[in-house]
């Protein structure tokens, strides 16, 4: 019981230190619009924390399709990548998971920051040639409008949905 008292005592001395070089949480820096992450390749221990801190944000985001994508493209690309896109790719992560999707898949245009972003526009171009690729126009969404197709589609009539799962 002492022992639990006593790691409690001080991670609250620690949470509440007011020295930021004792840390050994990541250092977050705003001075970049990009985003919060403290980039630091000054040698390869720190890249390939880095590296597998950023893999493992793009494959583990809780949003199937954009564990897929954004993992697949952030494994291919990420050692590859110079400091200003290692930043440009934490801002696309930063991104909320619905918007991030509408706008990768093309149901809605994204905003100027966003579609300005290299990393964004690397992706969305790799998403938009797979879906020419391997899907018909039929099953992809209307540019600008929601892809909203569910099990139920095929049900016609007057008590079937109007569109999707209604």
């Amino acid at each position: 019981m002492g022992s639990l008292r006593r790691g409690v005592i001080n991670l609250r001395r620690f949470l509440t230190s007011s020295n930021p070089t004792a840390s050994p949480l990541p250092r977050y820096s705003l001075s970049s619009p990009f985003s919060s992450l403290h980039i630091d390749l000054s040698d390869e221990e720190s890249k390939r924390r880095l590296f597998n801190r950023l893999i493992y944000r793009s494959k583990q985001r809780g949003f199937l399709e954009l564990d897929l994508v954004l993992g697949k493209w952030v494994e291919d690309n990420v050692h590859s990548l110079d400091e200003n896109r290692l930043r440009a790719l934490v801002h696309v992560l930063d991104l909320e998971n619905p918007d991030l999707w509408k706008w990768l898949s093309g149901q809605e245009k994204p905003p100027e920051s966003v579609s300005s972003n290299p990393v964004f526009a690397a992706m969305h171009e790799r998403v938009m040639k797979n879906l020419e690729s391997h899907s018909s126009p039929e099953t992809r969404a209307t540019p600008g409008q929601p892809w909203v197709r569910g099990w139920d589609d095929i049900k016609k009539g007057r008590d079937g949905p109007i569109a999707g799962n209604q």
